[in-house]
């Protein structure tokens, strides 16, 4: 039987894909469970630089599997600790700290947006379709997941996406802010960005990552302390120290993320 979840690594680029096609990547709770332990795998690898999640058989992901909601989403207590397992899953992506780019193709609905949104980046083919129907199923959208969509659209596009529950076309979803690029072959152009990306200062992504992302989720979301001393850290570490040299002698600085 095929991994729900699969993950492959290679030139410090991870590829974390949503496998189950036939479902179009519905997403199960031991998945969500998966997503989030993987995620905290991948971003304390050191030989991973960056990260791509992506769905397989040419959708990302048609949302939660509203099929077993029956039996592991029947009652309040039940849904209450459904939604701890997705929000887990999602606060796992936000804090690895490696750029993570989302490579959408065919649906990313609901759940799926849930997934996307985290990433750093949202690269999507010409032909995706977005949105989030929450309101057909009348369930109101998680609190973490609905600042993360006002952070990316903004308050007049939040609320036309979840009040209306409609789908958007990725060029309607790039104009709103969800998307960042749209193309007909985003993983060629997620896979050349992430390179770029794995060549520079991991711990300045890092640095950076955790501050926009503490930023944008509210008053009181980054811990300005932490913070600091995140920026502390880095203006001692081997990788400043090699970035000045590399720049003096005017070559390619190794980073080693230390």
């Amino acid at each position: 039987m095929l991994a729900a979840i699969e993950v492959a690594v290679e030139n410090a680029v991870a590829t974390v894909t949503l496998n189950r096609p036939a479902e179009r990547n519905a997403m199960t709770l031991a998945m969500w469970q998966d997503i989030a332990r993987i995620f905290d795998e991948l971003g304390g690898d050191a030989g991973v630089r960056a990260i791509i999640l992506t769905g397989a058989g040419g959708n990302f992901s048609v949302g939660a599997d509203v099929a077993e909601f029956g039996k592991v989403r029947s009652n309040l207590a039940e849904s209450a600790a459904y939604e701890v397992a997705v929000d887990a899953s999602s606060d796992a992506i936000a804090a690895a700290p490696k750029p993570v780019i989302a490579v959408l193709e065919g649906y990313c609905l609901g759940g799926g947006c849930h997934l996307a949104m985290p990433c750093d980046f949202r690269f999507a083919h010409t032909s995706a379709s977005i949105g989030i129907p929450a309101a057909k199923l009348s369930i109101v959208y998680g609190i973490r997941s609905t600042q993360r969509l006002l952070a990316l659209v903004g308050l007049s596009n939040a609320k036309r996406i979840l009040y209306a529950a409609e789908r958007f076309a990725a060029v309607e979803a790039k104009r709103m802010g969800f998307v960042d690029r749209v193309s007909s072959d985003p993983m060629s152009e997620a896979k050349a960005f992430a390179a770029d990306v794995a060549a520079l200062a991991p711990l300045s992504v890092a640095g950076a990552k955790r501050i926009l992302n503490g930023l944008a989720m509210g008053e009181g979301a980054l811990d300005l302390e932490a913070a600091q001393a995140f920026i502390d850290f880095v203006s001692d570490s081997d990788d400043y120290r090699e970035g000045r040299a590399a720049f003096a002698e005017k070559r390619r600085p190794a980073f080693k993320g230390r």
